[in-house]
């Protein structure tokens, strides 16, 4: 009897678990949005920024700068971008709006310059003028390096009208990411026109790059200001350990000397994840889900959303929603999953939808919208 009573008690909870994971499931296929496809066939879209007038402007890694005007791509290309170092990850980044674009007609974009054995973040200022680039000004050069990998090179500005730029690592240079000498593994901040803000956090001091504003990184691939003014970054940790942080000024982010990772052999780059002086991330990623572009959520039409953080995810191969309170994560959702595709960038439009760019020879630019 007692048995049998036993049997009874483990088909009850068997049940009740199998009507949760139903109910569960159930509740995961009731989307609040749906994904549509802007254009196609871009070649390794990278970074969106969006126009005054409409029009979206989409960086190609290969060297191309596209206009997607009225739902679709233009064939003809915006010319006078500089000579850009291409090779694996290294090429065109980022794009980034002045703050009185409306005015001004002025833009920054980001690049690797250089050659195989001597290569660098490079960002340039320029005016767009129809469909071209004039005026164009290297505003900063970053530190050398012989490998295309870990660049970084996303950029935001600050209330101030300061620019951030990150600047990876370079990959078989981390050790320079604690190094104040060098602009590896970094956050930058420089003025417009390229020189240094003199309220940098190690402005005078000797043998320190004046433009480093933060340090520790592995590296950055998304940086954002959000509407409260407090500045969000993440950064590709090694095997695990992908890194979401607050940023402030002179503040250090620990790599290579703490993390949650470990290389990609399987080899302990340090015993530890914590130590005096050095910041904690908000949260971390273990595994690894490569995270790339980011957005702060603040349109319309979800309000659900509002205040949320979406972060593109490349070997996640989904979006991450990430719910805060009190500058911490409480929720995360994932996103996208089921489309098995490698997501770049993501960013909130003016219209108040969601834009995302596919990692791919065949990239897409899609939208988010509610059901």
């Amino acid at each position: 009897m007692k048995s049998n009573h036993h049997l009874f008690k483990k088909l009850s909870i068997s049940l009740c678990l199998l009507i949760a994971s139903t109910f569960t499931y159930a509740e995961t296929q009731t989307k609040e949005y749906k994904v549509s496809t802007v254009v196609e066939n871009l070649k390794f879209p990278w970074s969106i920024a969006f126009l005054p007038n409409n029009d979206m402007l989409v960086t190609e890694r290969g060297g191309s700068l596209r206009v997607v005007r009225n739902g679709k791509l233009l064939e003809q290309e915006i010319s006078g971008l500089p000579d850009i170092y291409v090779a694996g990850p290294a090429g065109l980044f980022d794009v980034v709006l002045d703050p009185n674009f409306a005015t001004n007609q002025k833009l920054y974009i980001s690049y690797s310059g250089g050659t195989a054995s001597n290569n660098f973040v490079e960002v340039i200022s320029a005016t767009l003028q129809g469909m071209s680039l004039q005026q164009t000004k290297v505003i900063f050069t970053g530190s050398s390096r012989n490998t295309p990998h870990h660049h970084g090179a996303r950029m935001t500005f600050l209330p101030d009208g300061t620019l951030l730029i990150t600047a990876g690592d370079g990959f078989n240079f981390r050790d320079q990411a604690q190094s104040l000498e060098s602009m590896l593994g970094k956050v930058l901040r420089i003025n417009t026109d390229g020189s240094i803000p003199q309220d940098n956090p190690f402005i005078g001091q000797k043998n320190v790059r004046p433009e480093i504003y933060t340090f520790g990184h592995r590296n950055p691939q998304a940086i954002l200001v959000s509407k409260n003014k407090k500045v969000w970054l993440h950064e590709h940790g090694p095997k695990g350990g992908d890194e979401l942080n607050l940023v402030k000024p002179g503040v250090n982010y620990g790599w290579p000397a703490i993390t949650h990772g470990v290389d990609y052999s399987g080899a302990i780059i340090s015993p530890f994840k914590e130590a005096k002086g050095m910041e904690q991330p908000v949260t971390y990623w273990v595994p690894s889900i490569a995270p790339a572009g980011m957005t702060e959520y603040q349109g319309n039409i979800f309000p659900q959303w509002q205040g949320d953080l979406f972060i593109a995810a490349l070997a996640g191969k989904s979006v991450r929603r990430l719910s805060l309170e009190d500058d911490k994560v409480v929720e995360q959702e994932t996103m996208l999953a089921d489309r098995k595709q490698r997501i770049r960038d993501i960013r909130t439009g003016p219209d108040g939808y969601i834009y995302i760019l596919t990692d791919s020879a065949q990239g897409e630019l899609l939208k988010l919208s509610p059901n």
